[in-house]
């Protein structure tokens, strides 16, 4: 099957800058596919070259078959982009907002499609109302039913939850899980790894370049070794960090709030032995347990392997 986007070698610098470092990647037709990085690392970049917002200073993607360079129209009629400042017009009702979004993408027989989006997006209650008078999260839904309004194949979110409460990112997920019935293709970016749990696939991206691309379970399993959650009696993580960031029998030691994940190739053998060295420094630790790996040690122990020495 061709993937829905196809993209090979693309490279975006401004000046001394590369934002985005000879980006390949595959996505295939009606999967959920996020990406995963921190503020800078190229995600919002990567979002806008693919739109057409942006050329890349060089390489090219196809997304459904069409060149981005030189069939950029064709891929505008077929996408959906939700920007991280994605702009409604305060002054305008639900519905309002909707019908221009939909007349800019010269769509005029919209009043159905509005009705499906509005009840999809449980808005109808609130459709005279203004958009400036909306919670965060029922406007991202709005936008979200802006980004939808001309049935798109594609849809690019760029971090549609950031600044969203608990339980209106709960809702806007269950929204995406049901596109995905429709066989949309969901792109979408997140600085949040535990969101990146519910995607079919990741892609791990830091200063511009993809550290890894495959499910959530199987990024985990790359991991090696064992990952045991640690919390110090008295003593800071800190002072923890400091004893055990070059013990021979410690991978990696990453700090998460009041506790340390200490990964060790065999707690049974190393464990004790971190231990005796925390006693030995008159470390105490409270409690310890061994926990599964997440996506954000794998995240943390790729950067530490590729970070400059």
């Amino acid at each position: 099957m061709t993937p829905a986007v196809d993209i090979q070698n693309l490279t975006k610098r401004f000046e001394t800058i590369t934002a985005v470092d000879n980006l390949q990647l595959a996505i295939n037709q009606g999967e959920m596919f996020g990406i995963v990085g921190p503020d800078g690392a190229g995600k919002t970049t990567t979002f806008r070259m693919l739109t057409g917002i942006l050329l890349p200073t060089s390489g090219t993607a196809t997304i459904l078959g069409f060149d981005l360079i030189t069939e950029s129209k064709k891929i505008k009629r077929e996408i959906g982009y939700l920007s991280q400042r994605f702009s409604l017009y305060g002054d305008l009702t639900v519905d309002e907002n909707i019908e221009f979004f939909a007349e800019i993408n010269e769509v005029y027989d919209y009043k159905d499609r509005r009705e499906e989006l509005l009840e999809f997006t449980r808005l109808t209650p609130f459709r005279r109302r203004m958009a400036e008078q909306l919670s965060g999260g029922m406007k991202q839904k709005l936008a979200l039913a802006c980004t939808l309004i001309h049935q798109p194949k594609i849809i690019f979110l760029d971090e549609p939850t950031t600044g969203v409460d608990p339980v209106s990112r709960r809702d806007f997920w269950k929204i995406l899980s049901n596109l995905l019935k429709l066989n949309i293709t969901i792109v979408m970016s997140t600085p949040y790894l535990d969101e990146a749990e519910r995607c079919g696939r990741v892609a791990l991206m830091n200063d511009g370049k993809i550290m890894a691309v495959d499910t959530p379970k199987n990024i985990k399993s790359l991991l090696p070794g064992e990952v045991i959650e640690v919390v110090p009696a008295s003593a800071t993580v800190r002072a923890m960090m400091n004893i055990l960031r070059n013990h021979p029998h410690v991978r990696d030691v990453q700090a998460f709030g009041d506790r340390l994940n200490i990964i060790v190739a065999d707690r049974t053998k190393d464990f004790p032995l971190v231990q005796s060295a925390l006693a030995e420094a008159s470390l105490e630790i409270a409690e310890w347990r061994v926990i599964n790996p997440s996506l954000e040690n794998i995240f943390i122990s790729l950067m530490s392997r590729d970070a400059p020495t």
